[in-house]
């Protein structure tokens, strides 16, 4: 893995952060992960939006660079580790700052770059998909109280990614978080989709879960397929029901849900296979890159 701070390339062993730095004491802090294709980050100009706007909620004073600035600097970086195309994490930090909690801005973050090779491809995973296994653990609150952030607070997606590992009935699963209410939210890395009789369905962003680069862009897809959408609030039962599932995010893209399993290990197969939609946007999304 390759390493920047403030746009200097360094070892992981020479990229250190001050122990006074608010993102490591406090967690005050933001990320984006996305991928490379052809050394063109995918989707650039929407990641760095959305790590702007976040820190503008945070009170983090960053700038933001230009799109030739990013795109140069992660080509110098897949450059520097050797590889064609790869995983990309944009961190802001807030920066050093005394210790207690301030009520003035943070003036100067830290801008840190990670670059790391992708995982291998699996065809297989596109074609036959992965089980979804529904959490106990329900998704936490909103950081700011008006949508959810992108930061450094990973406490409850680590510890739902610990329970997931405790279910030892189907390995490599994705997992589900419900809110304290009982609506579907988001996986541990992902947007949750599903399609039912036509209708392609998301859970809405009032439930908390994260206004994802890629969803976005397959809600975008989905229109320009004409395809009816839905952004709600539902239920375990009506995913229960579904005749396509599938989940996304940035490095993975779009990956067919093809098993549903509750804590129990009671489980629901609704399909063999990714299901038409799902291969009509795996498809579509596969032109874009």
């Amino acid at each position: 893995m390759i390493i920047s701070i403030n746009g200097s390339i360094l070892s992981e062993q020479e990229a250190v952060i001050p122990a006074t730095d608010h993102g490591f004491l406090y967690g005050m802090g933001l990320f984006e992960t996305f991928r490379t294709y052809n050394g063109r980050p995918f989707l650039l100009e929407e990641h760095m939006a959305r790590l702007e706007s976040g820190c503008e909620e945070l009170g983090i004073r960053w700038r933001r660079p230009s799109h030739e600035q990013a795109v140069l600097h992660i080509q110098r970086m897949l450059e520097c580790a050797g590889i064609a195309d790869g995983y990309v994490r944009w961190s802001v930090s807030a920066g050093t700052a005394p210790l207690g909690l301030p009520l003035e801005e943070y003036a100067e973050p830290l801008d840190i770059v990670y670059v790391k090779p992708l995982p291998a491809p699996s065809e297989g995973l596109y074609r036959h998909g992965r089980a979804l296994q529904k959490l106990r653990l329900t998704r936490s609150g909103l950081e700011t109280g008006t949508f959810r952030l992108k930061s450094f607070h990973y406490m409850n997606n680590i510890m739902g990614k610990r329970e997931l590992a405790s279910y030892e009935w189907l390995a490599g699963a994705e997992g589900l978080f419900l809110t304290p209410e009982g609506w579907l939210c988001e996986g541990l890395v992902s947007n949750l989709f599903f399609v039912k009789e036509g209708t392609l369905c998301t859970p809405h962003l009032d439930t908390g879960a994260l206004p994802g680069i890629t969803r976005a862009f397959v809600l975008q897809l989905a229109e320009q397929a004409r395809l009816a959408c839905s952004e709600h609030f539902y239920t375990w039962d009506e995913l229960m029901l579904a005749d396509e599932v599938f989940v996304t995010n940035s490095v993975q893209e779009i990956v067919p849900i093809t098993t549903l399993l509750d804590e129990t290990g009671l489980q629901k197969r609704i399909s063999a296979e990714a299901g038409p939609i799902t291969r009509q946007l795996i498809d579509l999304y596969r032109k874009f890159t």
